[in-house]
C-alpha cells in the first residue's frame, strides 16, 4: 500500500559519514545508462532530476551522457560533497530541498531518478510531486544495489553481523519498498525491472568504511560501535583472500510513469 512515512531524522542521519559515503558507496553499471538511452530517454540535453541526490553518485553519470542534472538533496553534507564534486559543470543545479517538496517547475523533467533514496521519501507525498514535476511522456526511474546477502559464504557472515550489532537495520533497508509498494506508485501498477551485475572489493580498511557509510551502523562512540568493529575485523580475516573481501551486488533498476 502507498502511505510510508520516513524516519523523522531521515535528512539528517547521514551527515557524520559523507566521507565515508563518498569514498565506499557502490557506483551503477553502464548498463543502467545504455538501457535509459536505447529508450531514448537519457540524451543530451534531457533535463533530470535526481531525487536524494546525496553526494552525487549517480548525478556523475547523467552529467558524463549531456543531461541537465537538478540535484535534489536535503542533507547538506551530502549536497556540499556533490557540489565539490559536480559544481563546476554548468549542466548541475545542486537543489537544497526534499523529493516531497523539490521547488521545481511544473512539467519541467524528462526523467526523474531516484538512486538508493526512494524509500527514504513519504510515497504519498512524492507520487503527487513527480506527477506535478514530470513532462507529459516523462519516466521514473528508481535504482537500487541490492546486497547479495546470501550469495557467498563472507556475506551471509556480514549479513549476520547486521543484523545483531546494527538495531535499525532492519527498519531503514530500502527492501521495504516492495512489489505492492511500487504498483501502487506508478500510474495503471504498470512498471520494467531490470537487474545488472556489480561488485566492490575491499581491503580491511575500505570495509570498515563501506559498513560506516550506513546510516544504521553505530557511529564511532557509540557502546556498540566497538564490538561491531571488532566482530567486523574477525569476520574480514575469516574470508579475506589476497587481503580482500567481495560485495556482491544486484543492481535492479524500476522504470514507470
Amino acid at each position: 500500500m502507498l502511505p510510508h512515512h520516513p524516519p523523522a531524522n531521515a535528512t539528517s542521519r547521514f551527515s557524520n559519514r559523507v566521507a565515508d559515503y563518498v569514498r565506499y558507496r557502490p557506483g551503477y553499471p553502464e548498463g543502467v545508462l545504455t538501457l535509459l538511452q536505447d529508450r531514448g530517454w537519457l540524451k543530451r540535453g534531457a533535463r533530470v532530476a535526481d531525487i536524494g541526490s546525496g553526494t552525487g553518485i549517480f548525478s556523475r553519470l547523467l552529467l558524463d551522457e549531456g543531461a541537465e542534472v537538478f540535484a535534489v538533496e536535503p542533507n547538506a553534507e551530502m549536497r556540499e560533497a556533490a557540489e565539490a564534486m559536480l559544481g563546476q559543470s554548468a549542466l548541475f543545479h545542486s537543489i537544497a530541498a526534499s523529493g516531497e517538496e523539490t521547488t521545481l517547475a511544473d512539467h519541467s523533467m524528462d526523467l526523474i531518478v531516484s538512486a538508493q533514496a526512494f524509500h527514504w521519501l513519504d510515497r504519498t507525498r512524492a507520487r503527487s510531486e513527480f506527477t506535478r514535476l514530470l513532462k507529459p511522456d516523462g519516466r521514473i526511474v528508481f535504482i537500487w544495489n541490492v546486497r547479495q546477502t546470501a550469495s557467498t559464504p563472507f556475506l551471509r557472515d556480514y549479513e549476520n553481523l547486521l543484523l545483531h550489532s546494527t538495531p535499525d537495520y532492519m527498519q531503514v533497508r530500502h527492501e521495504n519498498v516492495d512489489a505492492e509498494a511500487l504498483t501502487t506508485f506508478f500510474t495503471d501498477g504498470i512498471f520494467e525491472k531490470h537487474v545488472f551485475a556489480n561488485q566492490q572489493g575491499f581491503d580491511f580498511a575500505g570495509l570498515c568504511g563501506r559498513l560506516l557509510s550506513c546510516s544504521y551502523a553505530p557511529a564511532e562512540g557509540h557502546p556498540l560501535h566497538k564490538p561491531m568493529i571488532e566482530e567486523l575485523r574477525r569476520l574480514f580475516e575469516n574470508h579475506e583472500q589476497n587481503g580482500s573481501v567481495t560485495f556482491l551486488y544486484a543492481t535492479e533498476v524500476f522504470i514507470g510513469r
